[in-house]
């Protein structure tokens, strides 16, 4: 009689259909020449200030971040240490989360401490000492 039929579609929204970009997806360039991206600057920005915490100590993601002037990108700084070129000869190991703890990251746990431990850095049970905090 007057039975208002329920859709099944409520709540879901079609695809939103994208344009292709000028550049087929490839970075822009000028006159052959690559230029970088802000993603490629704040990379750069993250491989100079983990270049400077010294031997020994350690900083958190989020420190990173404010250094950089981002403070709400510690994530970035953790993916872009998680990609890191091979051969890099960058101290990433030198890197943990807030509370000086190794992040979980599959398998790759053991490796960082044995560094770390390799620098006379000291843990009290799964975390760091405090006295290794790099300050600023």
């Amino acid at each position: 009689m007057g039975v208002k039929k329920k859709s099944r579609t409520k709540g879901i929204k079609a695809p939103v259909k994208r344009r292709p970009t000028k550049s087929g997806g490839k970075r822009p360039t000028i006159q052959g020449k690559e230029t970088k991206t802000r993603s490629d600057e704040l990379k750069e920005q993250i491989w100079q200030v983990v270049s400077m915490i010294p031997k020994g100590s350690v900083a958190s993601y989020g420190q990173i971040a404010k250094l950089i002037g981002y403070p709400s990108h510690a994530r970035f700084v953790g993916t872009t240490l998680k990609n890191l070129p091979k051969g890099s000869k960058l101290p990433w190991y030198r890197v943990v989360n807030s509370s000086l703890r190794i992040s979980q990251r599959g398998g790759g746990e053991a490796r960082q401490r044995k560094l770390l431990e390799a620098e006379d850095v000291t843990f009290i049970g799964e975390r760091i000492a405090r006295t290794h905090k790099w300050e600023t």
